[in-house]
């Protein structure tokens, strides 16, 4: 295998930079993606806001279902790269394309006729039933759309390339962007669709996404072969073996979000908004570490297939350590911002306090919720992704869901986000500890002699 990007080879420091800065700019791209969105539908007034504001469990729960196939195949795609095996790689990538295509069909299909008692469930209004249909009509016909170039960008990842997934991300961004207002208020010769026209408007950035995927695909990366039907069963458990563990640990987020938002209710509404802000800015401090664990994946997927354990055991402490020092880094620099941070995002002096209380005593605790990710990411690359959900599991409902109940309980709000923080710092510290007595760099599967879990 022809070494292009350099994950054997080059300095394990400059591949990390070199794979994790266009990361960066793709997730800033689909942050602004539904800023856009969420901006534009506001303007339809408070009704449309809401029943687009219900649709996210949703859609983000079939989303799961695509990120856990594209966790699959970037872990498969990038051990058999390492080890030389271009055939096998593109053929994989193939029918994980028809598996990810048809498990979000029957999602689509299942969701499409049950749109109106699913949401009464969520607790829609009566009155917001028909915005939420109008929206969700066409995000189901449409969301099939978007399958094929996710998994088609965890593909091209995998062979070191995030500049071009981060492009195709962008693309959609803009196209999105464009056709906003002109298909949500009619704009010109455009009709005016209002909430409908915000899922058509997605469905065709979504499109273009998918074309410019299979032109990487087919002409750039050639990852793409014609399926093999006698293959076509063996493949699909390899990535489900991976992939189902990952689309679990995905949904366990808003699970525990779930929780926490309960713990804050009781706690009245000015904690609820307090936390609600708090994500947002949560989301963008987080952001670098997310960009460096998805990075990390193909780094040791790759050096796991060509039997370079040291470039992967260097990788993963290097990374924890970036963690660790960059999100302390962030910490100092917001400490001083906390305040005028606060006041932006609120109006309410004790949605101010509270907010302000969030900023001086979680984002301290980032760097070691980092060290946790940074182990996920690596055990799935490792191919070990039941390993990989029992730390996301651990990290939110063995540490940080028990410590926050315990603050919340004792001191309210303020004890309940000094609970997250302890609760990060304890998870961080046992994933060091744990990668630290080099039990998993001791398995034969990083060795190259094994197989991955099952």
């Amino acid at each position: 295998m022809v070494d292009k990007h350099g994950l054997l080879t080059q300095p394990i420091s400059d591949v990390l930079r070199k794979l994790t800065t266009p990361m960066v700019f793709g997730m800033v791209a689909i942050l602004l993606f539904n800023l856009v969105d969420t901006f534009f539908i506001s303007l339809l007034g408070t009704d449309a806001l809401a029943a687009v504001s219900f649709t996210f469990p949703v859609t983000f729960a079939v989303n799961c279902i695509t990120m856990g196939i594209g966790v699959g195949l970037s872990a498969s795609i990038g051990r058999l790269l390492g080890q030389g095996n271009s055939k096998h790689a593109a053929q994989l990538t193939t029918h994980g394309l028809i598996l990810a295509v048809i498990l979000i069909l029957i999602a689509c299909s299942i969701g499409f006729f049950t749109i109106d008692p699913l949401f009464r469930l969520l607790g829609a209004e009566d009155k917001l039933l028909p915005l939420i249909h109008e929206y969700m009509s066409i995000w189901y016909l449409t969301i099939p759309l978007l399958v094929i170039p996710m998994s088609s960008n965890s593909a091209i990842r995998a062979t070191g390339d995030t500049t071009t997934p981060a492009k195709i991300m962008m693309l959609a961004g803009l196209i999105n962007g464009v056709l906003d207002p002109l298909l949500i208020f009619g704009y010109g010769p455009f009709p005016e669709l209002g909430i409908q026209g915000a899922a058509i408007a997605s469905g065709i950035s979504w499109f273009g996404a998918l074309c410019a995927s299979f032109y990487v695909l087919t002409r750039k990366v050639k990852l793409l072969a014609p399926p093999k039907p006698s293959e076509i069963k063996q493949d699909w458990h390899q990535i489900l073996k991976i992939g189902s563990p990952a689309a679990l640990s995905n949904a366990l987020n808003p699970i525990s979000g779930a929780i926490l938002m309960m713990m804050l209710a009781s706690q009245g509404t000015v904690a609820v908004a307090s936390y609600g802000a708090a994500q947002r800015v949560e989301s963008l401090m987080l952001l670098v570490i997310m960009a460096l664990t998805s990075s990390l994946s193909p780094f040791v997927a790759q050096n796991l297939g060509a039997k370079q354990p040291e470039r992967v055991k260097e990788a993963i402490f290097l990374a924890m350590k970036f963690s660790v020092l960059f999100q302390l880094f962030l910490y100092i620099l917001i400490v001083p911002l906390s305040i005028p941070l606060s006041h932006l995002f609120s109006q309410d002096d004790a949605v101010q306090h509270g907010l302000w209380m969030y900023l001086i005593c979680v984002p301290f605790s980032y760097g070691f919720q980092g060290i946790v990710m940074v182990l996920v990411s690596s055990l799935n690359a490792m191919q070990k992704p039941l390993h990989s959900f029992s730390w996301s599991f651990m990290r939110l409902f063995v540490f940080t869901l028990p410590t926050a109940w315990i603050g919340s309980h004792f001191y309210g709000m303020e004890g309940l986000f000094v609970g997250i923080a302890i609760g990060n710092v304890m998870g961080g510290i046992s994933a060091f500890w744990y990668l630290r007595s080099g039990t998993i760099f001791e398995d034969a599967t990083l060795k190259g002699r094994g197989k991955a879990e099952s």
